[in-house]
C-alpha cells in the first residue's frame, strides 16, 4: 500500500459485507483504516497486510472521542468514511423497546453523526474532494413491521446523508447506499432463503460486489452527492 495515500476509514470492516469491501481496497493498494467490536481470527491476518484495525464498542459513552483520537494518531488524512456498523436487532427478539430503540438509534444513526463531525477535519486536509457514505437499507423506502426500531434508525441515517451532504459541500460528498438481501448468513435456512429471493423481481442472492461497484461509483464521481443508490433487485416492484 502506498504511503502517501489517505486511508479509508470502514466501521465494522471485519466480516461480511465489510470485510469484503476491505478485501477489495487491499487488492487495489488502497490504504485502510477499519474498526471492530470483536476480534475475529481475520483481524490478526489483515493487520499483517497494512489494515489498521481499531477496536470501537459503540456502546461505551466515549467511544467517539477515543476513536477519534486514535485515528488522528495514525493519520492526518482520510480519503473516505464508510458508515457499514450495523446491528440487525427486533421486536420479535428484544422486548425491552427502549433499549432497542436506543440501540438501534445509537448505532446507526448517532455514531455517524458524531464521526462525521468528529473526523470532517481529517477529510478536509487533504485538499482533494473526499467522500462519506452511509449503509442504509431498503427498509428506508417501505417501513418494515418486523424491525421498527431498525427501520427507523436506518431513515434517520438516510436523512442525515441530505443534511450532511448541504453541509460539507463541496469538499466533501456525502452519499448512502440502500441495500436489500446481499448475502445470507451461514445458518439461514433453505425455506428463508427462497421466501427471500421471492421478493425481488431479480430473485438471486447478489453478492458483496454489488455493494462495492456502488462505494466505487461513489468515490469516482466529482458530481453526485446528497443522493442514495438502491440495490434491491427491483422489490419495489413487486
Amino acid at each position: 500500500m502506498s504511503p502517501a495515500a489517505a486511508p479509508i476509514l470502514i466501521t465494522g470492516g471485519a466480516q461480511r459485507i465489510g470485510l469484503a469491501m476491505v478485501n477489495h481496497f487491499i487488492a487495489s493498494q488502497q490504504p485502510i483504516i477499519l474498526t471492530y467490536r470483536t476480534r475475529h481470527d481475520v483481524i490478526d491476518d489483515l493487520e499483517s497486510q497494512g489494515v489498521i484495525c481499531i477496536h470501537a464498542d459503540f456502546d461505551e459513552p466515549d467511544a467517539i472521542a477515543k476513536l477519534s483520537t486514535e485515528i488522528s494518531a495514525h493519520t492526518a488524512t482520510l480519503r473516505g468514511i464508510i458508515h457499514n456498523a450495523s446491528s440487525w436487532d427486533c421486536e420479535a427478539h428484544n422486548s425491552d423497546y427502549s433499549a432497542l430503540f436506543d440501540n438501534m438509534m445509537r448505532i446507526h444513526a448517532k455514531v455517524p453523526y458524531l464521526l462525521n463531525h468528529a473526523l470532517s477535519n481529517l477529510l478536509l486536509a487533504g485538499g482533494s474532494i473526499t467522500d462519506v457514505i452511509h449503509i442504509t437499507d431498503y427498509v428506508v423506502e417501505k417501513g418494515s413491521p418486523k424491525h421498527i426500531a431498525y427501520a427507523a434508525s436506518k431513515a434517520a441515517l438516510d436523512n442525515l446523508t441530505r443534511s450532511f451532504a448541504a453541509k460539507f459541500a463541496p469538499k466533501i460528498k456525502v452519499n448512502s447506499i440502500a441495500p436489500s438481501l446481499i448475502i445470507f448468513n451461514q445458518d439461514d435456512s433453505e425455506e428463508y432463503k427462497a421466501k427471500t429471493l421471492k421478493k425481488s423481481i431479480m430473485g438471486i442472492e447478489p453478492g458483496s460486489k454489488e455493494v462495492i461497484n456502488s462505494v466505487e461509483m461513489i468515490l469516482n464521481s466529482n458530481y453526485m452527492t446528497g443522493r442514495t443508490i438502491q440495490i434491491d433487485g427491483g422489490r419495489h416492484l413487486r
